[in-house]
């Protein structure tokens, strides 16, 4: 209930001056009641700390257009989404008031204190904002209500206080357009980062194949000008088919040359360079490493001997390395190529520009892509570990602003934990949730911030730094639109925030 009871005071007792009250034909009369009605006193109203300033012409005026009604134990006096038609007032009795969260009605508060109220509370807003009741009231035990209509209780507020209902409506009116406003902007600034971070995600492997591009056609014209040394009928067509077969080979041996240390790949070289000394190929010391590469070794190299004779050895093995590179560079291009289109395909994904904004999703999928999108942002120092359900089916969700929530979640832990730390990212089930944990090794979110932190722009960053919209957009997202849940739990060194997600996922109207 709203009141001192429900942690919302009442209007003290001291004087206001009030103006001429309204006219019996200024406002509505009340409509037909249900359950037993009467006409409240001035007396009664005066006992009630919400009326408790106003004069005996206001009173009076209240007392004529309201009523009173009981309501049997058990029974319902308003209910969650309906149109918001009175505002009730407690005389007598003991009520509950509740939430609907994810389907099951939640006790917000039971109280029997005299006074305390609920209802159409924002009537005075008008069309500003939905006119629903946005809980539910039941009578405990049988109660007694001051009812006043919703149209009765709104003109007496814009009548009887107009400096009143200017300061609420620009209060309200204010931080609903700064908070589109700031989360415009904050969305902006969010996308320019993340476009940064693409870029220059991008830029390694574009960057890596065009160089690799480069260094590919100088070994191409190498294989030529060699290809052209060997073919000039030196060799008969026997001794070509056996050092084309060598070709084959290693370059097989390429793809399958296993990976050595630095202290093997030096012996490999010395082997290498030794023996093509000892044949008389100059340069030998150029050649070792491509070889080495490919897996080659001394014995491999008496093959190529025996097949072209000692002294067509030189532009063989000159060939047969132009022949190494080129595959290891064709191997570098395929791994920029594929990086790059692992981008795009995680932007895609992040974005979900080319798809329905309401579909059956991987989360896994969703948390990957957010941390390529992220990975820039991520210092060398924090280590990232991944802890997936693989078995988890997928659910339906709206994806991209999904995205946005493990964004927020992830920036706010990096941002904790600064250029060390461990960022876990895991997924799980809870009964019929998917659950969704981000967790940091940071300082903690202290115990007297902690239940402030969804409050919308409430951050803890310096001035300039934070807009205090991220936590909020996240928690409407979850809770709103996908009717799930976000909890954190935190103490220094550890701080994990998980999200809800139901199995069976939203309505596709959200």
């Amino acid at each position: 209930m709203t009141g001192p009871a429900g942690g919302a005071e009442g209007p003290a007792g001291r004087e206001v001056p009030s103006p001429a009250g309204p006219t019996d034909r200024d406002a509505p009369r009340p409509g037909d009641a249900t359950g037993a009605v009467d006409r409240p006193t001035v007396a009664d109203l005066r006992t009630l700390f919400l009326f408790e300033s106003l004069d005996d012409g206001q009173l009076d005026w209240l007392a004529d257009h309201s009523r009173v009604e009981q309501r049997d134990a058990g029974t319902a006096v308003y209910t969650e989404g309906e149109p918001a038609t009175c505002l009730y007032v407690l005389l007598d009795g003991t009520v509950t008031m509740t939430r609907r969260v994810r389907g099951d009605e939640v006790e917000v508060i039971r109280t029997g204190q005299r006074g305390v109220y609920g209802g159409a509370t924002q009537a005075y807003l008008g069309d500003q904002v939905p006119q629903v009741y946005i809980n539910s009231l039941r009578a405990v035990d049988d109660a007694t209500f001051l009812v006043l209509p919703a149209e009765t209780f709104a003109h007496a507020v814009r009548s009887w206080f107009p400096m009143a209902m200017h300061l609420l409506e620009g209060l309200f009116v204010g931080m609903r357009q700064t908070e589109v406003r700031v989360g415009e902007r904050e969305r902006l600034l969010a996308l320019g980062a993340l476009s940064a971070g693409l870029t220059h995600e991008l830029n390694n492997p574009a960057g890596a194949a065009v160089r690799a591009t480069s260094v590919l056609r100088e070994h191409v014209a190498g294989i030529r000008h060699e290809l052209a040394t060997i073919a000039d009928g030196r060799l008969d067509g026997d001794a070509l088919h056996r050092l084309v077969a060598l070709q084959e080979e290693v370059v097989r041996r390429v793809a399958d040359a296993s990976t050595l240390s630095p202290l093997a790949v030096s012996d490999a070289e010395d082997a290498l360079t030794d023996w093509l000394d000892e044949h008389d190929v100059a340069t030998g010391w150029e050649l070792a490493p491509t070889l080495v590469a490919a897996g080659v070794d001394p014995e491999w190299l008496g093959r190529v001997e025996a097949a072209v004779g000692p002294g067509n050895l030189a532009s063989a093995l000159r060939w047969l390395t132009h022949t190494v590179d080129t595959e290891l560079l064709l191997r570098e291009i395929d791994e920029a190529v594929t990086r790059i289109s692992g981008l795009v395909g995680a932007a895609k994904q992040y974005s979900q520009l080319d798809r329905a904004p309401y579909q059956v999703v991987d989360v896994h999928e969703l948390l990957d892509a957010t941390l390529v999108m992220l990975r820039a942002k991520i210092p060398p120092g924090v280590r990232l570990v991944r802890e997936y359900d693989l078995a988890l089916p997928p659910v339906p969700a709206y994806a991209a602003e999904l995205n946005q929530v493990w964004t927020n979640l992830i920036v706010n832990a990096l941002d904790a934990m600064g250029d060390t730390g461990t960022l876990t990212v895991r997924t799980g089930r809870d009964g019929d949730s998917l659950v969704v944990t981000v967790g940091d090794t940071g300082p903690g979110i202290p115990a007297d911030v902690r239940p402030r932190i969804f409050e919308p722009f409430f951050t803890t960053k310096p001035v300039g730094e934070g807009t205090g919209l991220g936590l909020d957009i996240s928690y409407r997202i979850v809770v709103r639109k996908h009717h799930g849940d976000i909890r954190v739990d935190s103490a220094p060194g550890s701080t994990t925030f998980r999200v809800l997600l139901p199995l069976t996922g939203p309505t596709a109207d959200g």
